[in-house]
């Protein structure tokens, strides 16, 4: 239907063309036409046009209809003016034919015609159709009549009908398949071969029947699929087996409906997908084989619920389920996840990489024991389900194995560093409390503590290390003479008394009423003993309920036992020489009382030092700022004698200050001064007010500390707010600052207004000591749980040796061009960084210019309860 139009509106289109045609190309065209023409072209996408070329080259043009501004977007009068803006809408691509067309019309005087694309001054790119017919006239000109026409919609059309064609062409050659055109008799009446393979031509087919070409078997099964098309309409499908110079080859013919009484039969070579299938019959039968046979769990569940789809008998030996009990049950109902986020995970790494290997899960079994296993899997298709084929290898036995190595290796070493404890260390309480603490530790256990016996004071706990939820034994203490030999008694009978459950044991009320004062469930007890005498006992309770002691636990208590006890008789010992050296201890009192005495006269000749210091520094700071109060009153006083005395002194560069702003004693004359030595006077007496502000600073620092606020701030807060307090500095010594330091860095515990000055310092450091035009890049980030900030410059270099000594606190050569307050501040810079716990540094680098760098500790919850 969409064809019909097209050439209905096609007819339409050319008649009126034609009828356009007729009129201008007619030799008596003159301008009373253009009424006519103007109504005809007011239904046509065109422009008329008249052009009259003179013998002389130049050009007239009396007629040019209104449709110019719809085809070129274009007023008539423009192209009337100059007919070469129609020229240079022309595409590129078609400036040749088109010069070429009018060259050859000119040349034979036949009737010009050109097609060609424009594009339109608001960008649209169309295709034209232009006609005339040049007409020699009596003068010796030409008169060209014509018409140019908007094709633009015909031509996409024939486009879309061209790519149309070559797509279904394109489709059609790259079907491999054969495709036979076949009739209701069996008779082949045409056939597409094209990348086929087939051993017959085209004229060996056509005409020839179906069972003239094939055997009797295969043509049967052809004529039967043929009568099914036909009768049902519907698609058709037949495989079947041919004999060929490759030998036997299976091919499947898909049949469907053509025309009338007729089939197209698309037959394709499936050799390589049926030998597939029976390669993949004979790995199905392998894959059951090493399914049911392998030693390890084997299981199939869905990918998203993990629904048991199949398992093998090693996850029923395994698992504890039956296979029946398993079969459509997910893990979850089966409660087979010890942490069920752990599924969770294992579907995150499937679902990025398709595959996990050896990953260590842990999983409970029917009967409620858990079990250690590594889990390989992969996502499988099984029939159109996304599914998890998993192997799990247990390995509970090792991880056991490996859990005693630990914990042999662990207590090993816990009685190592006991025994270097008791050798290197004569403090009991200390060596006591560590013992139970690391011996808890090991032991996971609630309680571990220590009792001794004293013959005076009866039986008391000295070291002890609980469980906050549990009550503390501590300083518990009895004399009751029963229950302390019932005590001793339960000792001497055991080498180890052992009690899983308190409960299963006989006791006196007196035992079991302690047991239940401080919630003893279980109970692991080893005696101290100081040859044959019982001293005491190291004792372990379990108060969450009842425990089973494994071996290595009761041999750590026995071993330690028999450290503690060296340790107590250590301590015996260092009593008795404490009290034979009781009269050294006097005599050494007595050199004590001595050297008190002289560190009281030190700190009266320290104090004399502080006043003389900082009498000093006043009156030097005193006498300072007054001579700045007067040289910066001088520089800010109008400078000559009058407006033109300025020009004058203005006209040689340098301003100078007469007597009347600088007085000199006995002076009749003004003495001229300088701007530029007043200047450097204030500079002088600048550097030599923060030096003895560094004095008194570095003296305080050392007295009494620096005196940090710490407080969380945000490192790129205060370095931005450091450069934009540095712009006019920077402004004044032509120098850029480029910040690096990301917003989003951790937070510090630091003194904002400290680090400040520590920025402005370094900076300050690298413009005294480099001409104009510095260029910083200032920069941090996170290195080892500490946050590194670096400023960069691309000034002079330094040696090693002054990179170095230039943060100690030493007085520089007077010719140095460093001034000595800076390199106070550089010192006060260090212990500033060192007091936040950090380091400073600066680094020489090997072009030009050095890098300051300093470190800071992140901020930590600890970290504020810190004074």
């Amino acid at each position: 239907m969409a064809m019909i139009a097209l050439n209905i509106m096609s007819i339409a289109y050319i008649s009126k063309v034609q009828r356009v045609d007729e009129i201008v190309k007619s030799p008596d065209f003159q301008p009373e036409k253009i009424a006519l023409l103007e109504t005809i072209a007011a239904n046509l996408p065109g422009m008329i046009f008249q052009i009259l070329q003179r013998q002389d080259g130049s050009v007239f043009i009396p007629y040019i209809s209104s449709g110019c501004e719809y085809l070129y977007e274009l007023k008539p009068e423009a192209v009337q003016a100059d007919f070469q803006v129609l020229y240079k809408l022309i595409h590129p691509q078609d400036i040749k034919a088109f010069t070429e067309s009018i060259t050859v019309c000119n040349t034979t005087f036949k009737p010009w015609h050109w097609e060609g694309r424009i594009i339109t001054p608001s960008g649209k790119l169309k295709w034209i159709q232009g006609t005339s017919q040049p007409e020699l006239q009596e003068t010796g000109d030409f008169l060209w009549n014509g018409l140019f026409m908007d094709i633009t919609d015909r031509k996409q059309a024939e486009e879309k009908l061209q790519e149309s064609e070559a797509r279904y062409k394109a489709i059609l050659d790259a079907i491999p398949d054969l495709m036979f055109r076949i009739s209701r008799d069996a008779e082949y009446l045409d056939l597409k071969s094209e990348g086929a393979n087939i051993t017959l031509s085209r004229e060996e087919i056509v005409g020839k029947r179906v069972q003239e070409l094939l055997p009797s078997d295969v043509a049967a099964i052809s004529l039967e699929a043929i009568a099914k098309t036909l009768d049902s309409g519907t698609l058709q499908t037949c495989e079947y087996q041919l004999a060929t110079p490759l030998g036997v080859r299976d091919y499947e013919a898909r049949l469907v409906v053509s025309g009338e009484d007729e089939v197209l039969a698309i037959v394709r070579d499936i050799t390589e997908r049926k030998q597939a299938e029976v390669r993949l019959q004979n790995l199905a039968q392998k894959f059951a084989k090493a399914f049911s046979c392998s030693p390890d769990s084997i299981t199939i569940s869905t990918l998203q619920e993990g629904r048991f789809i199949e398992v093998n008998d090693s996850f029923v030996e395994l698992s504890g389920y039956e296979r029946e009990e398993a079969i459509g049950k997910t893990s979850f109902e089966l409660n087979l996840w010890v942490d069920d986020r752990d599924r969770l995970n294992l579907l995150h790494q499937l679902q990025s990489t398709g595959v996990v290997r050896n990953l260590e899960f842990e999983f409970r079994q029917k009967s409620g024991k858990i079990i250690t296993t590594l889990l390989s899997a992969e996502i499988i298709d099984l029939d159109n389900i996304p599914s998890i084929l998993a192997v799990h290898h247990d390995i509970t036995e090792r991880k056991q194995v490996e859990a005693q190595f630990r914990l042999s290796a662990q207590r090993d070493r816990l009685l190592a560093e006991t025994l270097v404890r008791i050798r290197s260390s004569l403090n009991l309480e200390e060596i006591l409390q560590t013992t139970v603490t690391e011996v808890r530790q090991f032991l996971q256990a609630d309680r571990v503590f220590i009792g001794l016996n004293n013959a005076k004071l009866g039986v008391r706990t000295l070291a002890e290390s609980v469980d906050p939820q549990y009550p503390s034994v501590l300083g518990w203490s009895t004399n009751d003479e029963a229950y302390l030999q019932e005590l001793r008694n339960l000792l001497k009978d055991n080498l180890v008394r052992v009690v899983e459950d308190i409960t299963q044991i006989a006791v006196s009320p007196k035992v079991k009423a302690h047991y239940q004062k401080f919630q003893t469930k279980a109970s692991l007890a080893v005696p101290l003993m100081l040859g044959n005498e019982l001293f005491g006992a190291l004792i372990a309770n379990q108060c969450s309920g009842s425990r089973h002691w494994q071996p290595i636990e009761i041999d750590l208590l026995q071993q330690m036992s028999e450290q503690v006890a060296i340790a107590i008789q250590q301590s015996q010992i260092y009593q008795k020489l404490a009290e034979l050296n009781t009269n050294l201890e006097q005599q050494v009192e007595e050199r004590t009382a001595q050297l008190q005495q002289k560190m009281q006269e030190f700190e009266k000749l320290d104090r004399v030092k502080d006043v003389v210091l900082h009498t000093v520094a006043h009156d030097l700071r005193t006498s300072v700022m007054g001579n700045l109060m007067v040289l910066k009153n001088l520089l800010n006083q109008r400078v000559g004698r009058g407006e033109q005395g300025a020009g004058e002194q203005g006209s040689r560069g340098e301003e100078l200050i007469t007597n009347a702003q600088f007085p000199m004693p006995n002076s009749q004359f003004p003495i001229p001064v300088s701007r530029s030595i007043i200047e450097r006077m204030i500079q002088g007496n600048d550097r030599q007010l923060a030096m003895i502000n560094s004095l008194l600073e570095i003296n305080s620092c050392e007295k009494q500390g620096i005196d940090i606020k710490h407080e969380p701030v945000q490192l790129s807060t205060v370095l931005g707010g450091t450069v934009t307090h540095l712009e006019p500095v920077l402004t004044q010594n032509q120098a850029t600052l480029k910040n690096l330091v990301p917003t989003d860095l951790p937070l510090v515990m630091a003194d904002g207004t400290l680090l400040q000055k520590v920025l402005v310092t370094l900076i300050t450091h690298s413009l005294q000591n480099n001409p104009p035009g510095l260029n910083f890049i200032l920069s941090a980030s996170i290195e080892g749980g500490m946050i590194r900030t670096q400023i960069q410059d691309d000034g002079v270099v330094m040696s090693k040796l002054e990179c170095d000594r230039l943060f100690d606190l030493h007085v520089r050569d007077p010719q140095d061009c460093c001034s000595t307050s800076i390199g106070l501040k550089m010192y006060l810079c260090r212990k500033v960084i060192k007091a936040h716990g950090g380091k400073i540094g600066v680094i020489s680098n090997r072009k030009r210019g050095l890098t300051f760098w300093f470190t800071l500790p992140l901020f930590t919850s600890s970290a504020t309860n810190r004074p």
